[in-house]
């Protein structure tokens, strides 16, 4: 069973966020970005298959909708439409939910940091190229794991993701947390391999979408990045020169504001107000459909 946090505000808090960590994270990722968001908002923050608390699971999936599916319990506790936001391997998981899921109709905003989807790269030209590299430093990472590397695995990772950003020392705490949830690397990267179609699912997207790039990023999520950029029906593309992969803790006090905006002006699109005939109407919905009284 995933484990997750539930940041803050009660139940009744007019605006419910759902956010999605990255690989080798928990849900504890987004503590700032709840502070931001402010007593009305009830951040909902799962720990993934694999990590945080949720560790132990029996259960590992290899796709993304497997990954949506042991979310379920979680997303049902945000009772009604939510704004969803995902970061890396987070942002995928997002990127599924959001247009392939039960739970898409529910999606009231979408905030995608560098979502990780490589197959939108497996075309031709150049995008080809980068989507092989990938491909290749992703069976390295699995190897290593399965040969019992796993410092090894977690260095070449790290280095990976920190693309052209000054390297960060980690703690000998820090290295050992990443230990622990190491041999889920494996599952996230055959789980980002095997999702399909996510060109055409971009162009589907109808609800407002906020898309974060840096230009210290490995070019491979970039390139993304860009791709959905050009796909995503009005998406509002930020790109951050001097912030890397890692934004979410790196640039926070850059991000968040624009994050909470984007939620903002989301709500006033819908015309979201707390007991409106609109927010009523969608919570019955809600119960009805996905409540656990299914």
């Amino acid at each position: 069973m995933n484990k997750m946090l539930d940041f803050g505000a009660p139940k009744e808090a007019r605006r419910r966020v759902v956010a999605l960590h990255c690989s080798l994270a928990s849900g504890r990722q987004w503590a700032r970005l709840a502070e931001q968001l402010g007593s009305n908002t009830r951040v909902i923050a799962p720990d993934i298959s694999g990590y945080g608390s949720s560790r132990t699971s029996i259960i590992l999936p290899t796709t993304l909708a497997g990954e949506v599916a042991m979310l379920g319990e979680q997303l049902r506790e945000a009772e009604g439409p939510f704004h969803l936001i995902g970061h890396s391997y987070g942002g995928a998981v997002a990127f599924r939910l959001a247009t392939q899921s039960p739970f898409a109709r529910y999606v009231r905003s979408l905030t995608l940091i560098e979502p990780v989807l490589p197959t939108l790269l497996g075309g031709n030209g150049s995008d080809r190229r980068l989507y092989r590299r990938f491909d290749e430093f992703a069976r390295g990472i699995q190897a290593d794991l399965w040969k019992g590397l796993t410092m090894e695995a977690i260095d070449k990772f790290a280095s990976f993701w920190n693309g052209s950003a000054p390297a960060e020392e980690l703690s000998p705490e820090a290295r050992l947390r990443l230990i622990e949830h190491a041999d889920k690397l494996a599952f996230d990267f055959a789980a980002a391999f095997a999702e399909q179609n996510v060109a055409s699912a971009a162009s589907a997207i109808a609800v407002p979408t906020l898309l974060f790039s840096g230009g210290l990023s490995p070019y491979l999520t970039q390139r993304i990045a860009e791709k959905l950029a050009s796909l995503i029906p009005g998406v509002d593309a930020r790109h951050l020169p001097a912030a890397g992969h890692m934004m979410p803790f790196t640039h926070a006090k850059a991000i968040n504001p624009e994050i909470a905006g984007h939620i903002a002006r989301a709500d006033d699109l819908a015309g979201a107000q707390l007991g409106s005939p609109l927010e009523e109407a969608a919570a019955a919905e809600w119960s009805g459909e996905l409540g656990r009284g299914d």
